[in-house]
């Protein structure tokens, strides 16, 4: 038997080594039949990449110079300290149609911040110019708008249902190489802590660099699952660490810029920390992640619930909280005005809560974020306009005169309510010359910038 099957072995590798050489496509004896396809992803990026655009920005900054002493004693400006001077620039990235009829396209708020001109090309080379309907820079997502016809969409997936190890592709224009394509795998969920956002962010794999912002993770139906961010690595470059937006907290936040013009958070009215070990020891918790509830603010949405301190929230809206981040960064984004369902531990037994979200009114922002002349103020929704609640020393703002405790109530003879209405106004300025009305105890006077 063992001869027969070696002489037979021999013969088929003799005729093997004897026969003519074979074309490269020719079909490989014992590995299937010829008809069969190779596994390919290009099926789908056929469908998908003219959903990924080209976004191409230009505008000026306001940058700022140290000035030496003699310089600030010349020109008057003892105690400044800098020079202020408009500089143009120009930057790209990516984006994603998100609505073909109405042209509603999705990238970051980084790559459009600042910018006078938005160009948008397709993959079919047709430019367009962008409208910015509205953005959020403490989610990094920003909404644009272009007439075109034929376009093409992405679906969205369902965020809240990806999991550790789904393979996810990234589309985008990196270093201005359009329509790039790279692959990976879903490397973490709810990643938080790169800045001071509101961040629950899909870790991927799949290389992204800078003109990789804006562009998008799909999974292998060409779904779109996030948009693609920031990355960790040295020098800028790729070394297999970046994160997403996911395409559900995307989607509530574009929601809320179509119907109201801005983002209205929020807010559940509660302070806490993450659930870790001392924590589940000393409480006698069953649970080892989660949102534990430290105090429950009065009137706010969480105490008419009847959420308590001490409770340990669990899910959200039937998806798994792991950390008071994540819980902050949902709750947030998902709106004022909505209702959620918590899942929530309280004496080891986990029930569902009903909440209405609130919109947040205690909210605070470095206003750097909202003009750089207000670098060095924190600011804060009050009952009759936005509170200054601290100046730095020396810092711009101190510098154009800004006090604690002042309230600003206007800007160009518009009135201010919110933080919301002053970004609003300030965005409108155009690069003009902005007058705040600031009310500062008894007195009142205008502070310009520009």
């Amino acid at each position: 038997m063992n001869q027969k099957f070696s002489l037979l072995s021999a013969a088929v590798l003799a005729a093997m080594l004897l026969a003519p050489a074979s074309p490269a496509h020719a079909s490989l004896p014992f590995f299937g039949k010829e008809e069969q396809q190779m596994p390919s992803l290009a099926p789908m990026l056929e469908q998908a990449t003219p959903a990924v655009v080209y976004v191409s920005v230009a505008g000026s900054r306001e940058v700022r110079q140290r000035m030496p002493e003699a310089f600030q004693y010349f020109f008057g400006q003892r105690g400044q300290g800098e020079m202020r001077r408009e500089q143009p620039f120009r930057g790209l990235g990516s984006g994603v149609i998100i609505d073909a009829k109405k042209g509603y396209i999705v990238t970051n708020n980084h790559v459009v911040q600042d910018a006078s001109e938005i160009q948008i090309r397709l993959k079919d080379g047709r430019t367009f110019t962008a409208k910015k309907l509205g953005s959020d820079p403490e989610s990094d997502i920003a909404l644009l708008q272009i007439e075109a016809d034929n376009l093409v969409e992405l679906p969205l997936a369902d965020s809240d249902k990806l999991r550790v190890g789904d393979y996810a592709i990234a589309i985008g224009n990196p270093f201005g190489l359009e329509q790039t394509v790279t692959s990976g795998i879903i490397s973490s969920l709810s990643r938080s802590g790169l800045n001071e956002g509101f961040e629950d962010f899909i870790q991927t794999d799949a290389a992204i660099n800078s003109g990789n912002s804006g562009g998008a993770l799909v999974n292998l139906r060409g779904e779109l699952i996030g948009i693609n961010t920031a990355i960790l690595g040295p020098n800028g470059g790729n070394v297999g660490i970046g994160f997403a937006i996911p395409a559900n907290m995307m989607k509530n936040l574009v929601e809320q810029i179509i119907e109201f013009g801005e983002i209205r958070r929020g807010s559940l009215g509660i302070r806490g920390n993450d659930v870790n070990s001392e924590l589940t020891k000393a409480l006698n918790l069953n649970v080892s992640r989660g949102a534990f509830v430290g105090e429950v603010l009065p009137d706010s949405a969480a105490a008419k619930s009847g959420l308590k301190s001490g409770d340990v929230i669990v899910s959200m809206n039937g998806n798994r909280i792991h950390s008071f981040n994540e819980l902050r960064a949902k709750v947030a984004t998902l709106g004022s005005g909505r209702e959620a369902i918590l899942g929530v531990l309280r004496d080891g037994k986990e029930r569902d809560i009903k909440v209405v979200l609130q919109e947040t009114t205690s909210g605070q922002v470095a206003a750097t974020q909202l003009h750089p002349m207000l670098q060095g103020a924190t600011l804060n929704n009050a009952d009759k306009g936005v509170e200054v609640s601290s100046v730095e020393a020396e810092s711009p703002a101190a510098q154009i005169g800004l006090r604690q405790g002042d309230i600003i109530t206007g800007v160009n003879r518009q009135r201010v309510n919110n933080l919301a209405e002053l970004r609003r106004l300030l965005e409108k300025r155009d690069g003009g010359v902005a007058a705040l009305y600031i009310q500062r105890g008894n007195d009142q006077l205008y502070i310009l910038i520009r």
